[in-house]
């Protein structure tokens, strides 16, 4: 755990007292501090490409009164800067009444280990084996014309002051590995990509040659897209793959499912609570309580402690995920949900691991009820307007379905529609949900953080699929 009054003339007590006096007429509000360090190093054409460390450390000050938040940041952690951050704060609200709102729920669970990936492995063990990912994929033949491969590693530390002298702690540790291969057979050239990660130490995923699995997904990836033919277009009946399709279903519906967008009543959902929204059977639930995942939190950024928050159950909405202002202002609690990018940034109502339960189909039973259909197993990039869940998502590994059979592999596709009216169209959910490899990235207000999904397979009966008409 960082001690951040080791090296700065501002003690303890000092910002005890500082952050008690500024928020003394506020409904909310903390002083979060970080140290974080990151890592990247990437190996592109043989070669290692570019390799990069970088530290940061720094507090932000947020004063929260009735729906006005005043946030102050600074990367000089001293008397004087709390000092000026509090003065600001404090001739921003000056004409505010509140009442401060300290209840922070304990718990002592923890949901991954205090470890520095960075540290536990030596540079010179990640350029090595980036090395050996790059021979190891470029022995599998001709066809490969170009190999990348990468780490990205953090370790972040952060501690939560609140009024009264509440602290309250986390170290987070997070890592990623990705490879991406492109092949070349008779003049035309495809991609595959492939990624793990997650919150342990680069060797909890990478031991005993488990590298490879990733090289040899990514080449299986970019040799099936190698096979591809147009994809077809027009309304039709959809497979959707377990695992990261379920990007999907984080995108078109979580995030009308989060507390800011419900309360401005800007989201679809805003006054659907109790009603039903998406077909008996489905059940999608926010959790960021899974241990080691990428979107899993001890405590959010607020110093909730994190949670499974049922949003959708049987069809029927029973929850948003709520940060603490939202939640307040909505007259209901926190969900542990509120999170922010950085100590730069303040805190919104976002997703931790976004999730469908499992229902009890086979995919076979799925593939076999569709007669003219596609089967998506993997997303890429798309589009989606979050306030009304309308989206379009490229399909990276699709086949189509004909006469109940998994038919040829397909290029091309795009899934077009709406989140609130896809979820009504989910006729058959699967049994063999899975997790996502651990790469999500969900960007929102111009703020980044790491998140998980997780859904078995699932029929939609109607989507429009954007494609080339065959």
């Amino acid at each position: 755990m960082n001690d951040f009054f080791t090296k700065t003339d501002l003690s303890r007590k000092d910002a005890e007292s500082i952050i008690s006096e500024t928020l003394n007429n506020c409904d909310d509000g903390e002083l979060y501090l970080e140290n974080s360090k990151s890592e990247s190093i990437v190996l592109d054409d043989d070669k290692i490409k570019s390799s990069s460390y970088s530290s940061d450390l720094g507090y932000g000050l947020r004063a929260v009164t009735g729906e006005v938040v005043a946030y102050s940041h600074s990367n000089e952690i001293s008397k004087k800067s709390l000092n000026q951050s509090a003065n600001n704060l404090s001739s921003t609200l000056k004409s505010q009444k509140g009442i401060y709102n300290h209840e922070i729920p304990r718990s002592n669970e923890k949901f991954y280990k205090d470890v520095n990936p960075i540290e536990e492995k030596s540079l010179q063990s990640k350029l090595d084996l980036l090395k050996e990912v790059n021979n190891y994929t470029r022995a599998k033949g001709g066809m490969v014309q170009q190999v990348t491969a990468s780490f990205a590693g953090e370790h972040k530390s952060i501690e939560i002051i609140r009024s009264g002298g509440e602290v309250l702690t986390d170290v987070r540790p997070l890592i990623r590995f990705n490879v991406s291969v492109m092949l070349e057979k008779d003049g035309k050239k495809e991609t595959g990509v492939y990624g793990i990660g997650g919150r342990q130490s680069y060797d909890e995923y990478l031991k005993d040659d488990n590298w490879k699995k990733v090289c040899d997904e990514a080449f299986r990836i970019a040799s099936v897209n190698l096979e591809s033919k147009p994809a077809p277009a027009g309304e039709m009946k959809v497979v959707l793959g377990s695992g990261w399709p379920a990007i999907l279903i984080h995108e078109a519906i979580g995030h009308g499912l989060e507390g800011d967008f419900n309360r401005k009543k800007t989201s679809a959902f805003h006054n659907l609570m109790g009603q039903r929204v998406a077909s008996e059977g489905v059940t999608i639930v926010d959790d960021g309580t899974l241990h080691n995942r990428r979107g899993s939190l001890t405590i959010d950024d607020e110093g909730t402690p994190t949670e499974k928050t049922v949003l959708i159950e049987n069809g029927i909405l029973k929850n948003f995920m709520q940060d603490r202002l939202n939640a307040r202002l909505m007259n209901t609690r926190s969900t542990g949900s509120g999170r922010r990018e950085s100590y730069k940034h303040v805190v919104l109502p976002r997703m931790r691991n976004t999730m469908m339960l499992n229902g009890k189909y086979s995919q076979e039973e799925m593939i076999k009820s569709v007669d003219k259909g596609i089967f998506a197993v993997s997303f890429g990039g798309g589009q989606v307007d979050i306030t009304s869940g309308k989206f379009v998502f490229n399909c990276t590994e699709a086949y189509e379905i004909i006469n109940g059979k998994i038919g040829s592999p397909i290029k091309g596709a795009t899934l077009i529609g709406d989140g609130p009216s896809i979820l009504k169209e989910v006729s058959l959910v699967g049994n063999n949900m899975m997790l996502d490899p651990g790469i999500g990235t969900c960007g929102k207000a111009g703020q980044g953080v790491p998140v998980g999904v997780a859904q078995p397979s699932i029929l939609i009966d109607k989507m429009t699929v954007g494609g080339t008409q065959l």
